[in-house]
């Protein structure tokens, strides 16, 4: 699955369809309207689907600006489950999951569109 377009801080289109609003990628799925607990902090429990579906790598947009943060306690529940991460501000994460789409099987994202 590959992003076709992210403009900063608004929009995402997959597959031809738009998102206005903070999005994950599952196996292959599109999950829209992702909301995280605590904001700007990315907890396990906003990720369990992604925990479960233990992909290879998952790629974590942390909004156009990078303010999204992932606490140890998450890194370490990834780690624990053989989960490489990469967090990079949305932009840059939208072409890292598109160019470990096309060489991985087994990769998610998550992605904070705002700030």
């Amino acid at each position: 699955m590959m992003i076709e377009e992210y403009t900063t801080g608004r929009h995402m289109r997959i597959a031809g369809q738009s998102y206005r609003s903070d999005l994950k990628i599952v196996g292959g799925e599109v999950k829209d309207n992702w909301w995280r607990g605590k904001g700007h902090l990315l907890q396990t429990d906003d990720i369990t689907d992604i925990i479960d579906a233990a992909p290879q790598t998952l790629v974590v947009g942390t909004g156009y600006a990078g303010r999204m943060k992932i606490p140890d306690k998450t890194m370490a529940a990834l780690a624990d489950r053989g989960i490489q991460v990469i967090a990079e501000p949305t932009g840059q994460a939208v072409t890292t999951f598109n160019r470990l789409s096309q060489t991985r099987n087994a990769v998610a994202g998550a992605f904070h569109l705002t700030c």
